[in-house]
């Protein structure tokens, strides 16, 4: 398969199928620098830090660097997206599929994010492929089952160890910082946050922008005949392309989601909010190194919890984690249905 700048560029220009499942797919990866990547930064931001536009900026730099480096050294995340479903051989039905899917993670992401409620743009789209994949095969044989597990186990990976994780990070701190002084304190976890908090993004680019790429490159294959994308590398300039939408997305915002994780759940200080940071970090380059895909919203918010259960269990706001897991849970049949009615329709209207 032709996998060139100037072959994608040409084979847009005459298939309007692959124009929109393009446009689709970075507007997918624009919503999800908006509406998950401020999970990175919401500690930084509302521990005084920094101000939310430079917190944000910063965001963007580092999501971009986190796809373009993570990609080169282990692609196995994307990867595990483009074999979640077997969508057959006939490509053009798969790709409007695929259209459908990516439209379902549009929708549900941003109706949760008018809420300021952060979703998992990583489960929307294995959900929303699942959905698809039913509708185009007509029962549940075009899921990949072994991948599955995959998911099952990053979903685990990231609530169990973020909180504990965050809560050992957050106990080593108190031992090693209960005689120092308050204000030295501070003003020495006011930078390591700010690292921190670089970091999370690096690592947000790394796993989301991976999914992604995924994605897109599945995309390609179908609108070329092909029906899958295995043992084809993936190259550097749709690496380049992702993770500039990503990074673009993320200079937008989405100041709700940054108050719902960093204000509202735990009240933070700068120390606990280092803590949540590196804890979230340290899982996030786990499941990357070992091509699991997790969610990196779970995985912060179960490390904020990790860290705010540290003090007392009654530290931790579980009106807002309810309505948390609510949309988490709602995510698998909500994309699912939503991405199943499209590929329908899209089947009847362009089939």
């Amino acid at each position: 398969m032709d996998i060139s700048l100037e072959y994608f560029l040409d084979h847009i220009a005459g298939d309007p199928m692959l124009a929109i499942t393009v446009l689709l797919t970075l507007g997918v990866i624009f919503v999800n620098g908006w509406t998950d990547a401020p999970n990175a930064i919401a500690t930084c931001v509302t521990t005084r830090c920094l101000s939310p536009r430079k917190a944000i900026m910063m965001s963007a730099v580092f999501n971009f660097l986190g796809v373009f480096i993570m990609t080169q050294i282990n692609s196995s995340v994307a990867s595990t997206i483009s074999n979640m479903v077997d969508f057959g051989n006939h490509t053009h039905e798969a790709l409007i599929a695929l259209c459908a899917a990516l439209v379902s993670i549009v929708v549900y992401s941003v109706g949760a994010s008018v809420f300021g409620i952060p979703t998992s743009e990583s489960h929307s789209l294995i959900a929303g492929l699942s959905g698809a994949a039913i509708a185009i095969q007509g029962g549940i044989g075009g899921i990949n089952g072994s991948e599955w597990v995959k998911v099952i186990y990053g979903l685990v990976l990231s609530l169990a160890l973020g909180f504990l994780i965050g809560w050992i990070v957050c106990k080593i701190t108190t031992v090693l910082c209960r005689e120092a002084d308050r204000r030295k304190t501070n003003d020495f976890f006011a930078g390591a946050q700010i690292v921190g908090a670089a970091a999370m993004s690096f690592m947000h680019g790394a796993q989301d922008g991976q999914k992604f790429i995924g994605v897109l490159f599945l995309g390609i294959a179908f609108a070329d005949g092909q029906s899958s994308v295995t043992g084809i590398p993936i190259p550097v300039w749709l690496m380049m392309l992702c993770s500039i939408v990503m990074g673009v997305g993320t200079s937008v915002g989405g100041e709700k989601i940054i108050k719902s994780v960093g204000m509202d759940m735990v009240k933070l200080e700068r120390y606990q909010g280092f803590s949540a940071d590196l804890a979230g970090a340290l899982c996030l380059l786990f499941s990357s190194l070992f091509g699991i895909p997790v969610s990196t919203t779970h995985t912060k918010t179960s490390a904020i919890m990790g860290v705010g259960a540290v003090k007392r269990l009654s530290a931790i706001n579980f009106g807002v984690v309810k309505d948390m897991m609510l949309t988490w849970i709602f995510t698998f049949p909500g994309c699912g249905v939503i991405s199943f009615v499209m590929a329908k329709i899209f089947m009847f209207v362009f089939g």
